[in-house]
């Protein structure tokens, strides 16, 4: 697991103000009347999780640069896992990702309209996705998932019959799974994480 986890972008009341607009006592003022959600560092300064930040402008109807946005949204969650196969497999495949990666919070999807929420909700690092799932062009599917910084740029580690690659995806693995053969792939994703994280 790579050491930093999830690089989550924090801002300071006066990067707010300055990202609103607004002198530094006004985003003050938004934060001690529970206008936008914050914690106090132990010196006493208020900070902003990007998330929080987002949803408040969201509110307001007022809009960032997007600039600003691409710093907000560009990573993903390093700590979880999506598993999003179908039911039949799903279970098992919880609790054997759970048991080999215990540092993971490891979500389930199994149908294109739960993988779109738990994508939103959680923004996952690391997704396992069957490739043979109806209803959905996987190679559009992962290149927007890729290319929508939303999503926070996650690994895509697609579950195949057929064997052959998919435009987009980081690894491609054979069905039945074989959770050694998983388990150096996130091993190698994690180091180029980490490699990302120190450049």
């Amino acid at each position: 697991m790579p050491k930093s986890g999830r690089r989550v972008r924090i801002f300071s009341a006066l990067e707010v103000a300055n990202i609103c607009g607004v002198v530094n006592q006004t985003a003050i003022n938004w934060i001690r009347n529970g206008h936008l959600k914050a914690f106090t560092t132990p010196g006493g300064q208020y900070r902003i999780y990007a998330k929080e930040l987002a949803a408040f402008l969201d509110k307001r109807g007022m809009s960032a640069s997007g600039e600003v946005l691409h710093v907000m949204m560009e990573n993903a969650n390093w700590n979880s896992f999506l598993i999003a196969v179908a039911r039949s497999m799903s279970s098992n495949l919880k609790t054997e990702i759970g048991n080999l990666f215990p540092e993971y919070t490891v979500f389930e999807a199994n149908d294109w309209f739960e993988i779109g929420r738990k994508f939103a909700e959680e923004k996952p690092g690391f997704v396992l996705l069957d490739a043979e799932l109806p209803g959905l062009d996987i190679s559009v599917f992962i290149n927007s998932v890729k290319h929508d910084p939303a999503f926070g740029k996650p690994y895509i580690l697609l579950l195949t019959d057929s064997g052959s690659g998919y435009e987009g995806a980081d690894v491609v693995l054979s069905k039945p799974l074989d959770l050694g053969k998983l388990e150096g792939a996130i091993k190698g994703l994690e180091r180029h994480l980490d490699q990302t994280v120190i450049a």
